[in-house]
């Protein structure tokens, strides 16, 4: 069924060598070749952060889907397939219009060096601005000032989610330095939502909010979120707002649907969408509970949860969430990226780990060997071992304890795979 824009995306992989190029010069000039087509979009929401910033995005697209609105989104990376990166007024782009546009960036481009998230971004950009709809939601795809969605000369509103360390190669190697990175997205008289922050961090944020003439509504002065007997309650200068708690696991959760809510609210769009955004929310591999497919199918007994966290910030996240499960030894099969904190994401999960089962994720150059994963599991505490594939992994921990809570976390990459079989 995809086959004509997975070899287009596959030619678009040998464009230019690196994967990651941080600069927006190869974007600019793709965008004017097709006449700039990201002045012509919907109104923008642009969402930048370390962590959360996927989540956040979901809940304001249901909070103005809620309130029957029609909504562009973009997002990154897919799990099971490309086409999920793009929304199209609620919908996944079609595979001919995917290969349609696809196919028009890549001969606008000439041949010329552009990474695979650039041309792919633009491509998204083009789809976008030539379907009706009534707001864009675009994801930065790594840190803000030099990333492919940074092209929205006056977006209707910017969001940065918290801040933390990760990806330190291509963005510094302090939280302030990555926090400057995220704050790149702020544009003259455009109000910012900001998620509470590491105080470096926020120190920054606030400088270039500054230096900009950027209004800031920043969460625990403007705005705030919090769980209270099960539920959401939310405050902001025009009210208290007692809301069903998101419908997404996990306490960070209580923050992402603040700062969607203040999105909304700062729109003009009142307690039905904010309800929306918190109920109608759905955004895979963030904490998601897996009911159908193989390995559940194979495994009745087993209780099977799939989570694509990958930094310090995640594994703690991810650990708070295991102390609101029932009672249940919880096994992790987990593979990881080379590019990341392995000690970082595994050490808040010990306390919560009864074992864990490494694996190299499928198809991906940069795995990290699971034979490494392991190594640091059992240097953080966690009984470790490896295995050749998931199926095998949770093949043997069910044998010797049918009845187990089993993690598959540590990347997105992996998550997708999984969705492939269970999505």
């Amino acid at each position: 069924m995809t086959a004509r824009s997975d070899a287009i995306l596959e030619r678009m992989m040998a464009l230019h060598p690196k994967i990651i190029d941080l600069t927006l010069d190869r974007v600019w000039r793709l965008l004017d070749a097709l006449g700039n087509p990201q002045n012509d979009l919907p109104p923008v929401i642009h969402i930048a952060g370390t962590n959360g910033k996927g989540s956040t995005l979901s809940m304001i697209r249901a909070g103005l889907e809620g309130a029957g609105k029609t909504v562009h989104a973009y997002t990154s990376p897919h799990l099971a397939r490309f086409h999920e990166r793009i929304r199209l007024a609620g919908d996944l782009i079609s595979e001919d219009h995917l290969t349609a546009v696809l196919d028009e960036c890549y001969a606008a481009n000439g041949g010329e060096s552009i990474t695979y998230f650039e041309i792919t971004t633009v491509a998204a950009l083009l789809a976008m601005a030539r379907t009706p709809a009534d707001y864009t939601l675009l994801e930065v795809g790594l840190g803000g000032r030099l990333d492919a969605t940074n092209v929205i000369g006056k977006p209707a509103l910017t969001v940065i989610t918290p801040v933390s360390f990760d990806h330190p190669q291509f963005l510094g190697n302090t939280v302030a330095e990555i926090a400057g990175e995220k704050a790149g997205i702020l544009k003259p008289g455009v109000a910012c939502v900001v998620s509470r922050q590491p105080e470096d961090a926020m120190a920054v944020i606030e400088a270039r909010a500054d230096a900009v003439g950027a209004p800031l509504l920043v969460q625990g002065r403007q705005w705030d979120a919090w769980e209270e007997r099960g539920r959401l309650v939310y405050q902001d200068e025009t009210g208290l707002l007692d809301l069903p708690p998101p419908a997404l696991m996990g306490a960070h959760q209580f923050q992402n649907a603040g700062a969607a809510i203040t999105a909304l609210r700062h729109l003009g769009f009142g307690e039905d969408a904010a309800e929306a955004a918190v109920t109608r929310v759905s955004w895979p591999a963030r904490m998601q509970r897996l009911r159908t497919g193989p390995l559940i199918d194979t495994h009745p007994g087993a209780e099977f949860w799939l989570d694509g966290g990958h930094n310090a910030a995640c594994g703690e996240t991810l650990a708070e969430t295991l102390t609101r499960l029932p009672e249940r030894d919880t096994h992790l099969v987990c593979g990881m990226m080379n590019t990341k904190d392995v000690a970082g994401y595994l050490a808040p999960l010990v306390p919560h780990a009864a074992s864990l089962t490494a694996v190299s994720i499928p198809g991906e150059t940069n795995t990290l060997p699971a034979d490494e994963t392991a190594k640091h599991a059992t240097a953080a505490g966690i009984p470790a071992g490896t295995a050749t594939s998931v199926a095998d992994a949770v093949q043997a921990i069910t044998a010797e304890n049918p009845q187990a809570r089993i993690l598959i976390c540590g990347s997105l990459y992996l998550a997708g795979t999984i969705l492939r079989d269970h999505g």
